[in-house]
């Protein structure tokens, strides 16, 4: 039976995502990122078939997506705010780890448990990042959902997709705790 970790319930119930706007210099240097890729890698993976992969995205390669991300939205005639987004995106980011759902075949583990298993990932990747001081959110955007930005820019293959875009950097400020949820209203408990 593991002990009681109170530090880590009591950082669980306090966690906050800090949004990608609110991120700066410095990121983390590779040696400051393997650890948090470390923590994340360990998430729950039924069969050990570790169905995700990792691309770090330092600065050239976010100024690379960024112009395919002009590039994408004006072929996909995408309106000139949804357009900003994405360059947005990827143009003011310091660091993001993509995390990249790769399901493999397997007679034992559905698909699904390995895309829930990604979702996992990133959670765990924020998380650690979190603990390690950084600032951290999990998103996604349009550039994430586009076959011709994940294929081209991401180098995925067709089975593969992006199950989230984790942006980590300097809080340069804290935003204010949103709502939480009321779990009376989300939980039922069953004792017969």
């Amino acid at each position: 039976m593991p002990a009681p970790n109170p530090q880590a319930l009591a950082f669980l119930h306090n966690r906050q995502s800090i949004s990608s706007k609110m991120l700066g210099l410095p990121v983390p240097d590779r040696a400051a990122l393997m650890p948090i890729l470390q923590a994340a890698a360990r998430s729950p993976d039924h069969g050990k078939l570790e169905p995700w992969r990792f691309i770090v995205l330092e600065r050239p390669a976010l100024q690379r997506l960024s112009a395919l991300a002009a590039e994408r939205a004006a072929a996909l005639g995408l309106d000139e705010v949804q357009t900003g987004k994405g360059i947005a995106q990827y143009g003011n980011a310091g660091l993001i780890v993509v995390v990249v759902a790769s399901p493999k075949a397997s007679a034992k583990v559905p698909e699904i448990e390995q895309i829930l298993s990604s979702g996992g990932v990133c959670l765990a990747m924020v998380n650690a990042a979190l603990a390690s001081g950084w600032g951290a959110c999990w998103l996604t955007g349009w550039p994430a959902y586009d076959r011709g930005f994940v294929e081209q820019g991401l180098g995925l293959e067709s089975r593969e997709f992006v199950a989230g875009v984790i942006h980590i950097g300097t809080p340069v400020n804290l935003p204010p705790d949103r709502p939480r949820p009321d779990l009376a209203t989300i939980t039922t408990w069953t004792d017969a």
